[in-house]
Formats: structure tokens, C-alpha cells, sequence
């Protein structure tokens, strides 16, 4: 099969090449999935999983890429709930070969079933953005209704589903970003926006929760804005400072197959909109993966037409 491949962590995705790797088999409660869209997060080269295996074992060349959406082909030895033939999509396991292949195998409870209506590219923008947002706001967040909520990158893959999760909730939902990615941002539901370039964070006054995705001196700075009893939750990294009477948590997002059927139920509804900013092919995937220009919203890898 076709497959991105990566051997070089210092090399980043200018070390991305494609190649012809094995089809894998599916193990036991595995399901052996076609895949039709791979999402990629730069990120993860820097991810020890992508590179070892779980027992520290040396496992290049490494297949990234850990979203999917496509065909479930064959179920392995145990495997239940789910079926060969049914559409899919889901969050492959850090420490395996990834999505940025014609073929993944994939632990069957990683994967939900996509709706026949939600197209395999918009499946496959889900998986990290929708679970990271979801887990952050109402798992380690602890989301109650009327709370004031501040999104860093409130227009970026992740931002911008917490800000429409949390807005639908019955957040107050302040952004954050560049100045170009202000009406993004508001378009996505934000009520204010703030320029972290030019304005003064600090003039936002007390939130209940901030979601970072930045870390650094902006994490620092947020944590002294949480009001009593309030939460800072980062994907950035472990915290560098706490809010001075609430809590801080950092989290790495996981798969959840109930969690995935909200946010894609989200998305048929017309209650959520995914923020996809480029659609490359796998044969041109190295390119739009090392692109030369900023782009806005995430790139997904279209496998199959």
C-alpha cells in the first residue's frame, strides 16, 4: 500500500517521504480500516510514541497521522460492534503506524460509526479537534452553564470547536489569536476577541475557565485571570503557573466512541462546523504538509476519491 513514512524526528515533515509499506492485519479487537481521509497534527514528530513502540523499541519507518474516517474491511479475532462495510472514523493509537495510509489497523474501540450523510473528509477533521475540545471544556473543565470562558486560538483547529461547543452550552466565550483571525473567530461564536499582538490580555478581567492551546508566558499570564474556584486546562504542556485559587489541568486527548457521536451529531445538526483549510491527495500530501504560506484550518489528506 501507499503510505507517508517519516525516520527523522529532526527533520520534521521536510523529512516526510512516500513509499510502499506492508498492508497491516487486524490483531485481535482490532478492525482493519480503508482509509478514505487522514487528518495530521505536526505535533506529533515530536511525540515519543511516533517513533517507539510501547516497550521503548525503535519502530521507523513510522507511518504518522492519527485521525481517519473510511471503510471498516476486516475485523480481528474478538472484535464486536462493529461491522466489515461500515463507515468509520476515529483515533488511532499513538505508539502504532498512523492514518496517513491506504490502510490502517486501528483498536475497534477507537473508531465510531460516521453517519452516511457526513463526508469521509469532514469525518477525518474530527477526531483530535472535536475530543480535545469536548474533554478540555466538559471533562477536566467542568463546564457549567453561564460560565465566562477564554479560547486561545479561538480560530484554529482546536479553538474553534471550543468555542462553538462552549457557546452552545451557555458560555460567555472570549478568543484570543492574531489580529487577522479576529472575524474568524467571531464567526465561530466568540462575543470578544482579543489581540494578543496588540491588546492587553490582562484587561479581559475574571473568567471561570481558560482552554490554552499556546502555553508559555500566555499560559502564565491566563492563570491569574481564573476566578475563585476556576480551571485552566492546557494542551500545551504542564502548566507553569496556577490559578491562585483553582485548578490547573493538563491533558492528552483520547479516544472515546461516545464522545465522537456528540460531536459528529453536532455536525449533522449544523451545530458545529469543522474548520478545514486545506484538501491535499496522499501523492501530494508531503507537499501541503510543508507548505510555504500559512493556512488556515487544518489540511486533510484525501486517500481515496
Amino acid at each position: 500500500m501507499k503510505a507517508i513514512v517519516v525516520t527523522d524526528e529532526a527533520a520534521g515533515t521536510a523529512g516526510m517521504t512516500l513509499a510502499e509499506r506492508p498492508e497491516p492485519e487486524a490483531t485481535g479487537n482490532d478492525v482493519l480500516v480503508e482509509v478514505h481521509a487522514s487528518g495530521f497534527t505536526p505535533g506529533e514528530l515530536t511525540w515519543p510514541g511516533t517513533w517507539t513502540d510501547r516497550l521503548g523499541r525503535d519502530r521507523t519507518p513510522s507511518i504518522p497521522g492519527h485521525e481517519l474516517a473510511g471503510v471498516v474491511t476486516a475485523l480481528g479475532y474478538g472484535t464486536r460492534g462493529l461491522s466489515v462495510g461500515q463507515r468509520v472514523f476515529g483515533l488511532a493509537d499513538w505508539t502504532r503506524d498512523g492514518t496517513l495510509a491506504e490502510y490502517v489497523a486501528i483498536e475497534a474501540r477507537n473508531v465510531a460509526a460516521l453517519p452516511g450523510d457526513v463526508d469521509f473528509t469532514v469525518g477525518a477533521s474530527l477526531p483530535i479537534s472535536g475530543l480535545t475540545a469536548w474533554q478540555g471544556l466538559f471533562v477536566h473543565g467542568r463546564f457549567q452553564v453561564g460560565q465566562t470562558v477564554l479560547v486561545h486560538g479561538a480560530a484554529g483547529g482546536v479553538g474553534s470547536m471550543v468555542t462553538q461547543l462552549a457557546k452552545e452550552a451557555g458560555a460567555y466565550v472570549i478568543g484570543t489569536g492574531r489580529a487577522a483571525d479576529r472575524q474568524t473567530a467571531l464567526d465561530f461564536g466568540a462575543q470578544e476577541f482579543v489581540d494578543l499582538d496588540n491588546d492587553t490580555l490582562e484587561d479581559v478581567g475574571g473568567v471561570d475557565l481558560v482552554f490554552d492551546v499556546i502555553g508559555g508566558d500566555i499560559q502564565k499570564r491566563s492563570a491569574g485571570l481564573v476566578r475563585a474556584g476556576g480551571t485552566l486546562v492546557t494542551i500545551a504542556g504542564p502548566p507553569e503557573a496556577r490559578p491562585a485559587d483553582g485548578l490547573a489541568v493538563d491533558f492528552v486527548v483520547e479516544a472515546d466512541r461516545a464522545q465522537l457521536g456528540e460531536v459528529v451529531q453536532r455536525v449533522r445538526d449544523g451545530r458545529l462546523r469543522t474548520n478545514i483549510g486545506n484538501v491535499a491527495t496522499l501523492d501530494d500530501a508531503v507537499a501541503a504538509l510543508n507548505p510555504t504560506e500559512r493556512i488556515k484550518g487544518k489540511t486533510i489528506i484525501r486517500v481515496r476519491s
